[in-house]
């Protein structure tokens, strides 16, 4: 696969990763039950998924597309994508190094060494240690998995939007945080035939896609706050560039404390813990980011859950 997936890449990658991921569920409740403005609302708990985010997705389909030669897999990762690397290379047998930056936290790093994978840390962000990464990759003749920038993990991501659309077609608005945008891009892949109109949602800290929409092509953005270990890619991907620009409706960024609260909210209301990038979506409503018209059927995607749950309960 060479080109930003479409329906059929999306339908295939659901297929070879079935027997390695979640079909993750969706929880419908009334948006007061939230003290948001009243209306039907339906969360996509990917945050339950393998590896603890959505990231397993796309890390199985591009394991299981093609041969993993016999020095293994690399990744560089700001936590998430290196935990489902790791995940899935455990799951097929294979060796695999991920390389985080400095502000990778405990939990994260824990959970990818839980999986058997070696961990380097590669610099002080995720830019350095993606560098490190390929000049790894180049050295031992491993397959280097990027974290949003391949047509397989876009693939793979893309699964969430063919169960979103089974479990809830009657959604008019999906909300997707974006960082490098692999998440949104293989989303727009599935959605591009028609159904939930996707609204990206981004820290104000980590406004990549936003500079990207702005230039019209992607371009090298700040980085920083509350979830630049998940959300702090420097720019968006080519491939999921063009998806982005034609199908995601709306573009918003939100606030730290917004995600704080988010955070908060899902664990006061729902028992629910969401990494902050996981709870980045459901921040849009909170703070007014994103409003839809009276009575529209909203979906948010919960995407990650790899944090201490003390953070939570305590923010």
């Amino acid at each position: 696969m060479s080109a930003p997936p479409d329906r059929a890449a999306v339908s295939a990658a659901a297929a070879r990763i079935a027997p390695f991921t979640r079909r993750t569920p969706v929880l419908r409740l009334d948006a007061a039950e939230l003290g948001l403005a009243a209306g039907p609302l339906t969360l996509k708990l990917e945050l339950l998924q393998v590896s603890g985010s959505f990231k397993a997705r796309g890390a199985c389909n591009a394991l299981l597309a093609a041969p993993v030669p016999a020095a293994g897999v690399i990744a560089a990762s700001g936590g998430n994508h290196g935990a489902a690397v790791a995940y899935a290379a455990r799951a097929l047998g294979v060796p695999a190094e991920i390389f985080v930056p400095e502000i990778t936290g405990a939990a994260k790093r824990a959970r990818i060494e839980g999986y058997g994978a070696k961990l380097v840390v590669g610099g002080a962000t995720y830019d350095e240690a993606r560098q490190a990464s390929e000049a790894r990759a180049a050295e031992t003749g491993a397959r280097l998995i990027h974290a949003y920038d391949q047509p397989e993990v876009l693939a793979g991501q893309g699964s969430v939007a063919l169960e979103f659309e089974a479990e809830a077609p009657e959604l008019q608005h999906a909300l997707v945080a974006v960082g490098g945008g692999g998440l949104i891009g293989g989303m727009a892949g599935w959605y591009a035939e028609g159904g939930a109109q996707l609204v990206a949602v981004e820290p104000e800290g980590c406004p990549a896609l936003h500079a990207a929409l702005a230039a019209g092509r992607p371009v090298p953005a700040p980085v920083g706050g509350v979830a630049a270990d998940s959300l702090g890619a420097r720019q968006v991907g080519a491939l999921m560039f063009p998806l982005a620009r034609a199908h995601v409706a709306q573009a918003v960024l939100v606030p730290d404390d917004a995600i704080r609260a988010a955070q908060r909210l899902l664990w006061d209301r729902l028992r629910l813990v969401a990494e902050p990038g996981g709870a980045t979506a459901l921040a849009a409503l909170l703070c007014g980011a994103f409003r839809a018209p009276p009575g529209a059927r909203i979906g948010v995607l919960l995407c990650g859950g790899n944090t201490d749950p003390g953070s939570v309960t305590a923010c």
